[in-house]
């Protein structure tokens, strides 16, 4: 990314205002109260500083060299939360990307899995039979014609789940969305696309990948709702999110939410967002941060505290510390692992190599 391509203004690229429940200072818009439950209001305020909390102990794992890459969804986490609250995960389907952490537990993966993962154990870090969820994908959008698969699948089988895959700006440049959207809109299939905004595909500024004033513009060409909220905005995203659902669920077929949000970290810890980032981007966003933005509304509403806050950032330190202490206590991979749960039983070429790798380790 050369210095010419540097966003230069602090203004955001689409003002999002009108997809807005709840302001950037904490107060209903409209002032008839919204439907979304106290209690899911709450646990989406628990989970987000989890998220967070989680954020920073992994990177500094990281810097340590004690896990691997980190993607945080630090600035996102309005987005991932109040979205995965919408879905039951005893039917539901959780196709993720790899920045959507609390989705993973909101799921039912454990943390310490998540960790395992990190720290290279294949096994151990397995996502359990009963979690309905499919693996992390870092192949940009390769995930997105597996959710239409699985979409479609589920509705031959007449069963009653609804699939949520999570997807960036980028990923909406890739082939595989278009392909997995046209094919989800043709089969009415119950699937949500969630497509997280936040402004850069890595270094990548959003306005240098579309002329389209919206990228959720392009649901219509696929015969199906596109809809744009405020991506840091908890509530608006969590009732855009229920009625894309409960549409998917009535077998009225996929939506496309575009969440208007903004990365407040790395790509991940192998970026330097420094280096193509204008400076005040960066600070703008930050006044709009959604976990104070909640915050400031629960406050007022007398359901959230200085001491609600500090309990909840203790049992997020707490969850986090047991699990670090679970995975360091647990065995070193073996080098055959690389093998293990890539299908029910290897091919002949995988058990060739999987011989040929053991050679060489006894060598």
């Amino acid at each position: 990314m050369t210095q010419s391509m540097r966003r230069t203004s602090a203004e955001p690229l689409v003002d999002p205002a009108e997809y807005q429940i709840l302001g950037p200072d904490g107060t209903l818009r409209e002032p008839s109260g919204t439907a979304v439950d106290d209690e899911v209001l709450l646990e989406g305020m628990r989970w987000m500083l989890l998220s967070r909390a989680f954020d920073v102990r992994a990177t500094a794992l990281q810097r340590q060299g004690r896990v691997g890459v980190v993607s945080p969804a630090s600035g996102q986490e309005a987005s991932v939360v109040a979205s995965a609250l919408a879905f039951d995960p005893r039917t539901d389907w959780l196709v993720p990307q790899y920045r959507e952490l609390p989705a993973y537990l909101i799921w039912g993966l454990p943390l310490e899995n998540v960790f395992h993962n990190l720290t290279g154990r294949p096994l151990l870090g397995r996502i359990p039979d009963h979690v309905k969820m499919l693996p992390t994908q870092v192949a940009i959008a390769a995930q997105l014609p597996h959710a239409a698969g699985l979409a479609w699948g589920l509705k031959i089988q007449k069963r009653d789940g609804v699939v949520l895959t999570y997807f960036g700006d980028g990923a909406s440049s890739e082939g595989d969305f278009h392909e997995a959207c046209n094919l989800a809109g043709v089969t009415r299939s119950p699937v949500v696309f969630f497509l997280q905004n936040n402004q850069w595909a890595i270094s990548t500024p959003r306005q240098l990948q579309s002329a389209a004033r919206y990228l959720a513009d392009r649901a219509a060409g696929y015969g199906f709702p596109g809809q744009v909220v405020d991506g840091n905005d908890f509530l608006a995203v969590h009732e855009v999110t229920k009625q894309a659902v409960q549409r998917a669920r009535s077998g009225q077929g996929p939506t496309l939410i575009e969440a208007i949000t903004y990365r407040l970290s790395f790509h991940n810890t192998t970026d330097d967002p420094s280096r193509y980032q204008d400076p005040a981007l960066l600070e703008a966003a930050k006044a709009n941060d959604p976990i104070d933005r909640l915050q400031s509304y629960l406050c007022h509403r007398g359901l959230w505290d200085a001491g609600s806050h500090a309990e909840a950032v203790a049992a997020a330190e707490a969850r986090i510390d047991q699990a670090v202490a679970t995975v360091a206590k647990a065995a070193r991979p073996e080098p055959q692992e690389l093998f293990d749960n890539i299908f029910a039983q290897l091919t002949p070429t995988q058990r060739r190599q999987r011989q040929e790798l053991l050679d060489r380790v006894r060598e």
